[in-house]
């Protein structure tokens, strides 16, 4: 491989399962990354989502350090205008002191659900305004120059635990461009300014204590199996539970029985324009098929390192995705 691989983990729930499923499963994956190696696995921050699990991304890295003992763990990410940053600084320093060494912090500016959602978490809409001002006053916590005086993070202070700006716009770009951070693209489900953002943050990247060059992290979702049909069909699997999800979030109930012909219908057909738009950069097939789309994306923005999704919606289909992939790309070698 061109770039090291590593795993942004949804926590999906799917159909007839619980949350504590989901995160058994996430434990499952995370103990099976270690030993395929893996260098991180990632878990994002999303709320209002009947099928992804990941809303409380602090508590869940701390459940799956607790089980695992060398993989690194993070947020891919907390978006940072829901909390506090000494709150942030608080949480994720207190992780850094169980599991040292082994804890990053990918930050972003959204709300992680619609408007009414934001409304409640209690979040003020003008909130992501002060989005580069809050990462600079978490940065001051976890490094130990606080920038508000007699304030400080603890645990948290002197953790210096490693950020990463998130981003589907060319502002994430220039933000870790600005403070010299890395910049991890959200390429799985926005990939429209993809190269732009790319070439941006390269273009106007400055040093800093944590990074002296650009580093790119790029997401891809992938669906490897042992045979061309059946990763195509884990695919259309996924693309019909991302339907699903969006119809339902539009207020159309889709009945469970219709599950696996609502891509036949005429809600189901305009959504699904959409989400093969947003699954854009999706590698499918066996693992060598796979592996060669993940040298050419790789290639496609110079990336330093993907972040991999694995999509497919049968828990050992999803596994086995995860697995195929570490055997044809030595996952942890750049």
């Amino acid at each position: 491989m061109s770039a090291p691989l590593s795993i942004l983990d949804l926590a999906y729930i799917n159909a007839g399962e619980t949350p504590g499923d989901s995160f058994r499963a996430s434990v499952d994956l995370a103990r099976h990354a270690e030993a395929w190696g893996y260098r991180r696995i990632w878990y994002a921050e999303h709320h209002n989502m009947s099928i992804v699990g990941s809303s409380a991304p602090s508590v869940l890295i701390a459940h799956v350090a607790s089980q695992t003992r060398t993989i690194r763990l993070g947020s891919g990410g907390v978006m940072l205008p829901n909390h506090a940053p000494l709150s942030i600084a608080e949480q994720f320093g207190t992780l850094e002191t169980l599991y040292p060494g082994r804890i990053d912090l990918g930050l972003g500016r959204a709300p992680g659900g619609d408007q009414q959602t934001l409304r409640a978490l209690r979040r003020d809409p003008r909130s992501g305004d002060t989005f580069p001002q809050d990462v600079l006053e978490l940065q001051g916590y976890l490094s130990g120059q606080s920038r508000t005086r007699g304030v400080e993070a603890t645990p948290g202070k002197g953790t210096d635990v490693p950020l990463y700006i998130l981003g589907s716009s060319l502002f994430g770009a220039r933000l870790a461009a600005a403070l010299g951070l890395p910049f991890a693209f959200a390429s799985h489900f926005a990939p429209g300014a993809l190269e732009d953002a790319v070439a941006l943050y390269r273009s106007e990247f400055q040093r800093s204590s944590q990074l002296d060059k650009p580093h790119v992290i790029a997401g891809v979702n992938v669906v490897a199996a042992d045979s061309e049909k059946d990763a195509q069909e884990h695919f259309l699997a996924a693309k019909r539970r991302r339907v699903i999800q969006l119809l339902g979030r539009a207020g159309v109930d889709v009945p469970s029985h219709a599950a696996r012909t609502i891509l036949e219908t005429p809600a189901g057909k305009q959504v699904l324009q959409q989400v093969e738009q947003e699954m854009r950069y999706t590698a499918v097939g066996t693992p060598l098929e796979v592996r060669g789309y993940l040298d050419r994306f790789a290639d496609l923005v110079r990336a330093d390192e993907l972040i991999v999704a694995s999509v497919a919606v049968d828990r050992r289909a999803w596994l086995r995705s995860v697995e195929l992939v570490a055997e044809v790309t030595g996952p942890g070698d750049a």
